[in-house]
């Protein structure tokens, strides 16, 4: 007698963002098929189920993804570019960093809804493949508007931003109908068009109302998507959302190596600016190299090859995907505040040290470690001593930093950096690989 299938009741319980199923995969022809019954006992669209990816697809990033992914080098470069102008300007003042975070938020929240979407749907659907195009072009629109964004450029940022989301949504919620996945995808159009109307309303107005509409804006994006959208008809739990473990975490470290990417081209065109005769210059951009070679190490290390392993095994995966995702948010903000500090050191690496200067050479390390030890608590629920010990150092040092020239204070950076790596190697050595912590594991 043939084996009898594991129920499939979750197999097509899809939703706007992140894919359900908690159990194990089943055998194949035994997942629920296109045109069954779901739910409220009506047959399911074909047209529908086909737009969800099936079991058995490859759970890697496509080609599409990753190239998609290239815009946001330059997206970063640009907000990047923006701070670094406003940090070397005389008159900068809070407001001024506080809205570049701002735009910087925005191109965070539009990568990782689009990375979730192809996470659920099939990307090689000619539908996904054009909205992925649209994000694409989106956010290109939105990088060259960056420097002006608060300015003549307003509408052209925001426009951008929401027309992704809300095409997004007009052309995913009619495709889904028949499918209960379309409530859930439905709740996602909603929290968009919500927040579409500070956003446009923030780029028609000026000044200080402008900036205020559009934190609310982004604060209502950023809550919802850490809510996983929830909606008066469709109010997800702890069992709707799990994941793909493989390709979420992916997409999750290829963002980090983007910014990684960033990194290496805003030191770069700095270095390229100066004359390779300038011994500070070169010194600056020595350290620049070896900052972004222990940041790779330290995020790498141990918890962040582990991330699938722990997504996969969580007994609450939502939480630990939130987790992961603020912990990459803080991460990617981090490298972007090294980059702008490392340009800064590259073409001023002698002479008085500004204060908000330090604030992202000494602000950014700070930051991706705050980051990096979230990593680690979703995976091992604990946080080694050394990314305490690291993070207060530099919290610690920075006061004292208005002595030295802004090439001293990189190196102290790079000091604080090269520990925490030599720290990992020698609790490392001679140990069984690490695994994830129990508690993250399914009963």
């Amino acid at each position: 007698m043939a084996q009898r299938a594991y129920p499939t009741k979750g197999d097509a319980t899809r939703c706007g963002i992140l894919r359900v199923s908690t159990r194990r995969p089943t055998r194949r022809g035994t997942n629920t098929r296109i045109g069954e019954a779901g739910r409220n006992g009506r047959p399911m669209s074909t047209r529908a189920a086909a737009l969800l990816r099936k079991p058995g697809q490859p759970q890697r990033p496509s080609l599409l993804e990753l190239f998609f992914d290239l815009v946001f080098i330059f997206a970063l470069n640009r907000v990047s570019q923006r701070l670094v102008e406003e940090l070397t300007d005389q008159r900068v003042v809070l407001i001024d960093v506080g809205e570049t975070l701002l735009l910087l938020l925005a191109f965070i929240v539009l990568w990782f809804v689009t990375a979730w979407v192809t996470d659920l749907y099939d990307p090689q659907r000619p539908q996904l493949q054009v909205l992925v195009y649209t994000a694409m072009l989106g956010a290109l629109v939105m990088a060259v508007a960056v420097p002006d964004a608060f300015g003549d450029r307003s509408l052209a940022f925001a426009g951008a931003y929401v027309a992704v989301h809300i095409i997004r949504g007009l052309v995913i919620v009619p495709l889904l109908r028949g499918h209960e996945a379309q409530r859930r995808a439905a709740g996602v159009f909603f929290w968009f068009t919500l927040s579409a109307v500070p956003w446009i309303a923030g780029a028609i107005v000026t000044d200080l109302a402008r900036t205020l509409l559009w934190t609310i804006a982004i604060a209502i994006d950023g809550a919802a998507l850490l809510l996983f959208y929830p909606a008066p008809w469709s109010r997800p739990t702890q069992r709707q959302w799990p994941v793909l473990a493989e390709y979420l975490s992916e997409r999750y470290r290829q963002f980090f190596i983007i910014a990684l990417g960033e990194l290496i081209l805003t030191t770069g065109s700095a270095y390229s600016d100066t004359s390779f005769r300038h011994g500070g210059a070169a010194a600056a951009f020595a350290v620049s190299f070896i900052t972004t070679v222990l940041l790779f190490r330290v995020y790498i290390f141990r918890a962040g090859q582990l991330l699938p392993e722990a997504i996969r095994a969580a007994a609450e995966p939502a939480h630990l995907i939130r987790e992961a995702f603020l912990a990459h948010v803080l991460m990617v903000a981090g490298i972007v505040a090294v980059a702008v500090g490392y340009e800064i050191v590259i073409e001023h690496p002698f002479g008085h040290t500004n204060a908000a200067w330090i604030l992202v050479v000494l602000g950014g390390p700070m930051l991706f470690l705050i980051g990096r030890a979230l990593v680690e608590h979703a995976v091992f629920a604990r946080v080694s001593r050394s990314r305490i010990v690291g993070a207060v150092a530099l919290a610690g040092a920075s006061p004292f930093m208005i002595l030295l020239p802004p090439l001293a204070v990189a190196v102290i950076a790079v000091i604080v950096l090269a520990g925490i790596a030599a720290s990992d190697a020698m609790h490392a050595r001679g140990k069984p690989p690490e695994r994830p912590h129990p508690a993250n594991s399914r009963l």
